[in-house]
């Protein structure tokens, strides 16, 4: 079979023009969420099928988090009962390991839960970092961003700003755009005003305080995720993702009730 002719300035000209078309589109959002594992992708699907224009920005070129793993590497992640139903939304396929919990291919489950949030109408933009927040009247209105090469590359290049009605920290255990927000205001909602740090790990006591923690922590920004407990001060809890997709449920219903 004969391939049409292929001019390389048109595949230029196509990528730059839906490129732009896109991110000009969001600009503006509802809900913006750094960071694309586990909780943020749970969290953006919600929103989305709630109506609200949600955008998420992954410092990786691979969005997905530390779930792409699994545990050290074997390709298997571990929820509980109570979390099953947000893999099997997307379509995950689970397996009944005894005692209350299940097994799930950690490459499935990721490329679903990723599938599932842009199938609902979020937006991801991968290799793109937040390096600041955009402070208007005493709250976080939005994120400021810049190419994550760049910023790898240590140039000083200006960046860009976009805004946004509820703004999410889904970075997990390096909790970043909560440390900016400490440090230039101290004034997270926590015992400190800092990020607290997280503890090591106790997986029991992890996956109930990560959601538990999932909360506003400062006026237009939540926590999700491993960054709830990083916040808080919680333990960490290793392979186990059924907090997280919890996690991401939960605040998506927070932002919704407060939007």
């Amino acid at each position: 079979m004969a391939l049409n002719m292929i001019d390389d300035i048109e595949v230029t000209r196509k990528i730059v023009q839906r490129h732009f078309r896109e991110f000009d589109d969001r600009i503006e959002s509802d809900v913006a969420i750094a960071g694309a594992g586990p909780a943020g992708m749970v969290a953006a699907r919600h929103l989305a099928e709630d109506g609200h224009k949600v955008t998420v920005f992954e410092r990786k070129l691979s969005p997905g988090g530390g779930m792409w793993g699994g545990g050290m590497g074997y390709p298997v992640l571990v929820v509980q009962d109570e979390s099953l139903e947000e893999l099997h939304a997307v379509g995950v396929k689970t397996e009944d390991a005894g005692g209350g919990y299940h097994t799930a291919d950690s490459i499935e489950s990721v490329s679903k839960l990723l599938a599932g949030a842009i199938d609902a109408g979020a937006r991801i933009f991968n290799l793109m970092s937040v390096e600041d927040v955009l402070y208007e009247e005493d709250r976080v209105n939005g994120f400021v961003i810049n190419s994550s090469p760049i910023e790898v590359a240590g140039l000083h290049v200006d960046p860009i700003t976009i805004r946004a009605k509820a703004c999410i920290d889904a970075t997990g255990h390096d909790s970043e755009v909560c440390r900016i927000v400490a440090s230039k205001t101290g004034a997270l909602d926590t015992e400190t005003g800092a990020v607290l740090g997280e503890r090591s790990m106790w997986a029991d006591k992890g996956e109930q305080t990560v959601v538990e923690n999932t909360c506003t922590v400062f006026p237009g920004l939540w926590v999700t995720g491993m960054c709830a407990n990083a916040v808080l001060g919680a333990p960490r809890m290793g392979p186990i993702f059924g907090g997280m997709l919890l996690s991401g449920r939960k605040v998506a219903k927070q932002i919704n009730d407060a939007l």
